[in-house]
This record gives structure tokens, C-alpha cells and sequence, in this order.
């Protein structure tokens, strides 16, 4: 892995976990769906058009469409809805850290459902990684926590772990950052409808809610997005996963470092442990090196 991999893997891991901070500033003061659907509008149509000037186009392959269907749905519409919903009740750090299990979700799925059985590394993983959820939910459910939002929160993540699993290789083919685009406008008409059905568009404009909307549609949601995909074409999904180890930290860290969220030695050890367990089960998958030839 290059120099250059690794600053893209460290950049994704930030961007991806500082959007939990900047949507928790802006259900604060928008109602949830209908923001995100258009950040996703914004997003979408921002990604299409400097696709476009890049001659990119919209004649993708059969495996892209199928990413962005269910990718825009999965991801965007169902896991970031779900979690956008449910932070006008939990907080940031929360969220990300259940989000950060999404890889620990995808091995117990893929040994459960399509037998690939984990080598013994992910299986201590898996072990350690559940054993920090819990640890840190038990915290949080003795301090008091909304149930109903972690209970969106671990819909929104098994959504995501369900695309996961279900589109791969969905990077080849060229045309990057249309795919994006296009994800995200399927992800915006998906979530429009039950915004407009359920939510009353009353909004407390100032300078933290457009700093943190505009954050969080440029960053988060389009950077971040091609960067990942970019990165899986540079070295491949199983290694730009191993990045996926990174969350829990920043998630955490920037939720304390801008929001003021409570973070305490306990705090600190579960989400240690949780990255541990998400870094063994994707160092598992990594293939075995090759003996040079003498």
C-alpha cells in the first residue's frame, strides 16, 4: 500500500465519520428527511455536472446501475435517513459508533448466510468488537439513551451492511463520479416523499446550520464518496476496508472536540476495542504474500 493510498484511507475514515457531528447540527435546527434529501439533490447534481465536464457519462455498465439503485436506496435513503432521524435524539458519537460496526455486521453475515467461514483472527475480531459494543452501550443505557434512535441506528447500518454484501466491485467500469452523483439523487427522490408526508419544513436558520450543511454535502457526502471509490479502485476493497478500523476513533473524537460530547475512560476502551476487532477481521481477509522466488 502507498504513501498516497494511505493518505486517501485516512482522509475517506475522517470525512466519513465527521458527518455524524455536522448532521447532529442539523437536526438541531431542520427536520431531518427533508434536509438530507436535499443535500443529496445538491450533492447529486454538483457530482453529475463536474462528471460531465470531466467526459464522463451516463452509459454505465449493468453491475453500476445495480450499485446505484441499490446503493442510493441502501446507503443513502435507509442508512443515512435512518441515522439523520434518529440524532434528534441520540447523540453524534453514538451513532458513528454504532455505524463503525458495519464491518463486524458484514463478516457475521457473510459466515451466517453465504458460509464463508472467518479465519480464527476474525473470529477474535468478531469476539472483541461485539464485546466493545456492548460495553459501550451499557454505559450509555445506564446514563439514559432513546431507544427508538439506536434502534434506527442499527437499521440504518444493517441497510448499509445489506448493499455491502450485495453489490461488489461496483467501482470498475469508469465513470466514477457519475455513479456518485447518481446515487446520491436516488438517495434525495427516495427521501422525498416521506419528508414531505411526515415532516413540517420549519427551519432555525443561522451560520451553524449552513456551515454544517454545506460541510456536510461537499464533504461527507460527495469527497468522501468518490474518495472511497478511488480508493478501491487504487488497491482494492478488502484493503481500503481495513480503513473502516479508523471510525470509532474519529467519529468520537471530532463529536468531542466540536459538540462537547461526554467521553470518558470507558468511553475511550470500548471504542479502542471495537477498532481492534474491526481491524482483525479485515486484516484476516488480507491475502497471503506470495514467497519470492529464489
Amino acid at each position: 500500500m502507498d504513501i498516497r493510498a494511505i493518505l486517501m484511507g485516512l482522509a475517506f475514515a475522517f470525512m466519513w465519520s465527521s458527518a455524524f457531528t455536522s448532521a447532529r447540527i442539523i437536526v438541531e435546527y431542520a427536520p431531518p428527511m427533508g434536509s438530507l434529501s436535499l443535500r443529496f439533490l445538491i450533492s447529486g447534481l454538483i457530482g453529475i455536472g463536474i462528471a460531465t465536464l470531466m467526459g464522463q457519462s451516463m452509459r454505465l455498465t449493468s453491475r453500476q446501475w445495480r450499485a446505484v439503485i441499490i446503493f442510493g436506496i441502501c446507503q443513502n435513503a435507509l442508512y443515512l435517513g435512518m441515522n439523520f432521524v434518529a440524532m434528534q435524539w441520540v447523540e453524534a458519537s453514538l451513532a458513528a459508533i454504532i455505524a463503525s460496526t458495519m464491518p463486524l455486521i458484514v463478516a457475521i453475515a457473510g459466515w451466517l448466510v453465504f458460509g464463508d467461514r472467518p479465519k480464527p483472527l476474525a473470529i477474535l475480531g468478531l469476539g472483541a468488537g461485539i464485546a466493545g459494543v456492548f460495553l459501550i452501550m451499557g454505559l450509555r443505557m445506564t446514563g439514559g439513551v432513546d431507544l427508538l434512535g439506536i434502534l434506527l441506528c442499527l437499521i440504518g447500518v444493517i441497510s448499509l451492511a445489506v448493499a455491502t454484501l450485495a453489490v461488489r466491485n461496483a467501482s470498475s467500469g469508469g465513470n466514477l463520479l457519475m455513479v456518485v452523483g447518481l446515487q446520491m439523487l436516488v438517495g434525495a427522490a427516495v427521501l422525498a416523499p416521506p419528508a414531505f408526508l411526515f415532516e413540517t419544513w420549519s427551519v432555525d436558520w443561522n451560520w451553524s446550520l449552513v456551515a454544517a450543511f454545506i460541510y456536510t454535502t461537499l464533504v461527507p457526502g460527495l469527497l468522501a464518496t468518490f474518495t472511497w471509490f478511488v480508493l478501491v479502485n487504487r488497491i482494492g476493497a478488502v484493503r481500503a476496508a481495513t480503513f473502516h478500523f479508523l471510525n470509532p476513533f474519529f467519529g468520537v473524537a471530532v463529536a468531542a472536540a466540536i459538540l462537547s460530547e461526554r467521553l470518558g475512560p470507558l468511553d475511550v476502551l470500548g471504542v479502542a476495542i471495537i477498532a481492534a476487532g474491526i481491524l482483525a477481521v479485515q486484516l484476516s481477509k488480507q491475502p497471503a504474500a506470495v514467497p519470492a522466488k529464489s
